[in-house]
């Protein structure tokens, strides 16, 4: 168990992502999905009212009512996207607290654990977007906020506003897309959230679905990368360099008797700031295979390789001469 950024609540270090719910993966397997993660000690669930246009949300609202667990769970969603609409990201005042509204009719709860604005809106203004935040927690509709897919400067921000104004509610996570595939927010979020207290909370993090090795002879029938959906998504990670990232990993699973999927969640699990990867699998088999990453501790040489090998660029003016203290 970790704490979720600077408070006292505490989650699982691994968290169960439900992006597929009410898509790939049916309610009969998300009831299964949710039943094997809480046996492996999971408390941490993650959704968003874009999933599956609603259906997730409600697909976990009637698991979590069916097992009678909601008591045991961390429940996470988050609100500001509004696909298919022309806008993308909407975080005005009355979109929120109407979309919050909504998905708690759909999980079939009164209030949420972590509610997320899941990307930054250039077309409202910050003070309106955060006002919204707060109102929702003094109503108790909210437990504690975060952000989701925030540059540095936005993350930070964001934050500062938060801790100025009397009586609102801090940021206390950041959903990004993190990975050895992915280690773009080391430069910047990752130094701003650390300065917050703010814990990281990792999507994708076996790099889409590449860093557990399935793509290295080519592009398998079934994939998301055969998808329209998801194709281009994914082919992003299917270069040479990246390429050479995958046999490290590869490498590395062979020398600790474990498979690249154990390997990549393991590292970016112990990575400095982060709280807990959130693990998303269209089959229940797909999630306990990642469960088992828990019982890897990867050894210093190791990490030390891996770091190397996948390390991003990095320069002025984040990195150099007149920098100090860096994570």
């Amino acid at each position: 168990m970790r704490s979720l950024g600077n408070t006292g609540l505490h989650v699982s270090r691994l968290a169960l992502g439900t992006m597929t719910w009410g898509g790939a993966t049916d309610e009969y397997d998300a009831h299964d999905q949710l039943r094997t993660f809480l046996d492996a000690g999971g408390t941490f669930i993650d959704t968003a009212d874009v999933y599956g246009h609603g259906m997730s949300e409600g697909i976990l609202g009637r698991v979590l009512g069916e097992l009678g667990v909601r008591d045991r769970v961390v429940l996470a969603t988050k609100a500001v996207s509004v696909r298919p609409d022309a806008r993308r990201f909407n975080a005005s005042r009355a979109h929120l607290l109407t979309a919050l509204d909504r998905s708690l009719a759909r999980l079939g709860v009164d209030h949420v654990d972590l509610w997320q604005l899941h990307a930054w809106d250039p077309l409202t203004p910050l003070d309106e977007t955060l006002g919204a935040v707060d109102a929702a927690v003094r109503s108790g509709r909210v437990r504690y906020a975060g952000i989701s897919n925030y540059s540095g400067w936005q993350l930070a921000r964001a934050a500062t506003v938060q801790s100025e104004r009397r009586g609102s509610a801090p940021l206390v996570s950041a959903q990004m897309e993190y990975s050895l595939l992915q280690r773009g927010i080391e430069r910047e979020v990752l130094p701003a959230a650390h300065e917050f207290g703010i814990g990281i909370l990792p999507w994708s993090p076996l790099g889409r679905g590449v860093l557990t090795g399935k793509y290295r002879a080519g592009i398998p029938a079934g994939s998301r990368a055969t998808t329209e959906e998801y194709g281009a998504f994914v082919e992003e990670f299917l270069t040479p360099a990246h390429a050479r990232i995958i046999d490290a990993v590869v490498t590395a699973a062979n020398g600790l008797n474990s498979t690249p999927l154990e390997v990549a969640l393991a590292w970016v699990r112990d990575r400095p700031g982060v709280v807990a990867p959130i693990v998303g699998a269209r089959t229940t088999a797909q999630l306990a295979a990642a469960l088992t990453s828990e019982e890897l501790e990867l050894p210093t040489e190791i990490t030390s390789a891996l770091d190397e090998v996948s390390a991003p660029n990095r320069g002025y003016p984040e990195y150099g001469w007149n920098q100090r203290g860096q994570l």
